[in-house]
This record gives C-alpha cells, structure tokens and sequence, in this order.
C-alpha cells in the first residue's frame, strides 16, 4: 500500500532520533545541536509526506501503540542504555555495577514520572525529579528540586507560600531532558527579587510577553519565556534542613482552563520514546563526564560555567565538579578562604554522580554547617573513617566517585585546595 512508505520513513527517522540522542552526548554541544536540528527537520519532511498520503502524526503513532512497536522501541533503548555501565573508566567491581544498574532504574522511574505521566503541558504538574531516592548529575543535598513540563504558547501563573528555607530560584529553559541539544536558560527569577506579601503568599507570572495589567498585577514577578521553552525548574536550598520548612507551590494556566487532556497516542509514544533516551542519554553522559573528571582526581578545578549552564546549572553558582579516589588510610584534605557569598556547600557522590545518602550519613557540608578555623578558613576531610577533627566527610563505604564544590552568588570565586595526607597525620596538620 503506498500510504506505508512514508509512514515506514516516519517510523524509521523517529527510532533514529531516539538512537541519535543517546549516540551523540558524546560529541560537543555545538556539534549534538546542528545533528538534532537536522533529524528534527527530516522529521517534520517526514510527517509532510504523511499528509500528502493522508496521514497524521497520530495516525503513525496510533499503529506503534496498537502493534507494539512503541513499548519495543522503549525496551530496547533501556537495554543499550546499559553501555554506560561499561563505557571507558566505568569501575567493573560488583558493588559500583551493583549502584550503577539501580541507578538506571532511577533514571527510567523518573523519566516515566516526567514524560508520561506529567507531560501535559496544557495542564502541568510541579513534581519532583531528583530527589533521596532518584539522583543524577551531582545532585545537590541541600537543594529541594522541582520541575513541571511548560510551553512557551501558553501562560502560567505560579503561586504559593514562601516558607523559611534560605533560598529560592525559579528557571525555564529551552527543551528538556531527552530532547537533545542541551537546556540553555530562556528566564530566571532569584526568590530575594521577587515581591512577596507580609503573610509569605506570592504570585509568579510566567510568559513570553505581558500586558500593561499583568505588569501591574505581578510587577517583578515575572519569570520569563522564549516559544521554545519547555521545562520549569524551581531549586530551594536549605541552610539547615533539619529547622527549616520549604516553599509550598502551584502552578495552572491562566490564559485557558487548567484542565489535563486525556492521553493521546502521539503524547504516549513521545513520552516513551523520551523517556527511555533520557535514560540513555543521561547516564552515557554523566558517564563521559565522571571520566573527564578522572584526569584531575583529588582536586577541585573550575568546572565550565557554559557547560554547566547549557546542561541545566544554575547560571549564579560556580561548580567545582571532580573526581576522588582515597585508599583506607588515606584521607583528601579541602582547604579554601571563603569569599563572601550568598552560600556554598561541599558534596560527595558515587562514580555515576548520585550523591550519598545525606539522609543517613554525613555526606556533604555548605556554609551554615560548618566549623571554620579562627582565621576564618575552612578545612574539609574527605575520610573512610572520622579522623577526630570538624568537618569529616564520610566515604559511606565507597573507594572513588565524583565529588562537587559550589560557590553560590559568590563576590569571586577562590579554587579549593586539595591534598592526599596518611589518615592518621590529619589531627597534626597545621
């Protein structure tokens, strides 16, 4: 039947995106971004051809769900997705492997939380991405991440109650996770610049434009949109977890009913096909980047503030991203003058970039936690086993892993100093 040729086409060109994701975290952003454009544009080629035969993007994907061609597809990324546990510099020991598959299976749990069930733009939902039980890219312990799938042809209002937890930023970016082609900032809002009533309620307008009456309405709190924004993240930063409450947060539409639309064909074979590449791409690229870090290991070097920003940083901190190995009696020694800041924080992670417990170990350290020397400096001990002085950060079992130093709204930015010391000369060192 001649309708089938096209359609074959779209099936092949939408496996080959899903494919090509994943392949080319390994190339330079530049690079990854001219590739994805190119398949994108093959692909609405593709779907014009469709409509000449008579045939929707719906129609394409209707056939993938009822045949199962979708479900296959979204398996059989998630086994490739498997590579990164042996790619180059991946520990083969069974207890890295062991945390490096659970790992993947966080991943999927949050790619399914994020591109099936809350993919519906029209009606978004705040969840949470990263959290104690699903972590990637260096998560940050002190951070209470959220995030909600928008789109910039629409209006959002986000209301709530501002709570006491010490710091709050609101972001859209440009796409999201899955999609390839990094996720460069499109707005940003820092919490202290926003307006927010004596009783800690605020509103937050989010938009591309705004009129004379939202401008009078929401003043300040207007959070910025491009048409190609597609993710809203929300970051609070606890200064002291344990005394402090966080902001308590909505979001709805208010340029139309906020109100969910059932699932369609075309946004389950997406959200699939999303999902499982963000699997896919993620892990092959934290993997690349824990690698990277290898070649400075034991010290704290400037990580690209570009880089980190077009992955989905925030464009105010300075990250400090490398990669520690320690024997059993040794222990690495952290020494910075911090600047005057709005905060930093200190954090150590296993090889894929998750962070360690914190719920149950002593794992990181920022600035309201610390114990600093009398000239004001700050000593940090990364060890297996308490050395007997502040500040020690505990391996919880691990050899090696990656490991994150922030400054955040920071005056300048001074490079920790790292050294590798016997454990037992950390008591006597100056």
């Amino acid at each position: 039947q001649p309708t089938l040729v096209p359609a074959t086409m779209l099936l092949l060109v939408t496996s080959l995106i899903g494919l090509a994701v994943a392949v080319l975290v390994f190339s330079r952003l530049s690079l990854r971004r001219t590739i994805v454009k190119g398949l994108d544009t093959y692909r609405r080629f593709s779907l014009w051809l469709l409509s000449l035969r008579g045939l929707t993007e719906e129609d394409v994907a209707a056939r993938r769900i009822v045949t199962g061609e979708s479900w296959e597809e979204f398996c059989d990324t998630l086994k490739a997705a498997g590579a990164a546990m042996i790619a180059s510099g991946t520990p083969k020991d069974s207890f890295n492997q062991a945390e490096g598959f659970r790992y993947l299976t966080r991943l999927t749990r949050a790619g399914l939380e994020a591109f099936v069930e809350h993919c519906d733009d029209k009606a978004p939902v705040l969840h949470r991405v990263a959290h104690e039980t699903v972590k990637l890219g260096s998560d940050n312990p002190d951070n209470y991440y959220q995030t909600a799938r928008i789109s910039g042809k629409y209006k959002y209002r986000l209301y709530g109650q501002r709570g006491t937890i010490d710091y709050v930023s609101f972001g859209t970016q440009h796409g999201h996770y899955g999609q390839g082609g990094g996720l460069p900032p499109t707005g940003y809002l820092e919490g202290s610049d926003m307006r927010i009533a004596s009783d800690g309620t605020f509103e937050v307008l989010l938009s591309c434009t705004r009129d004379a009456a939202e401008e009078k309405r929401f003043g300040p709190n207007w959070l910025t949109m491009t048409p190609e924004t597609g993710t809203l993240v929300v970051r609070q930063t606890y200064a002291d977890r344990s005394k402090e409450t966080v902001a308590v947060l909505h979001i709805e539409r208010i340029d139309a009913p906020h109100r969910p639309s059932n699932i369609t064909c075309t946004q389950l074979d997406d959200g699939l096909k999303t999902a499982s590449t963000f699997v896919a791409g993620a892990s092959m690229m934290f993997a690349r980047w824990a690698n990277e870090f290898k070649g400075h290991t034991n010290k704290l070097p400037l990580f690209d503030p570009e880089r980190s920003n077009q992955a989905g940083g925030d464009p105010k901190i300075r990250y400090y991203h490398s990669y520690w190995q320690l024997a059993t009696d040794e222990a690495l020694v952290i020494d910075v003058m911090p600047p005057k800041c709005q905060s930093w924080n200190f954090q150590l992670n296993n090889h894929w970039m998750e962070s360690l417990d914190y719920r149950y170990y002593q794992i990181h350290t920022n600035k309201h936690l610390a114990t600093y020397r009398s000239d004001g400096s700050l000593r940090i001990v990364v060890a297996h086993t308490n050395p007997g002085v502040p500040n020690w950060i505990n391996t919880v079992g691990h050899t090696c892993g990656t490991m994150c130093f922030r400054w955040v709204r920071a005056d300048n930015h001074p490079e920790p100093q790292t050294r590798v010391v016997k454990l037992a000369d950390v008591p006597s060192l100056a």
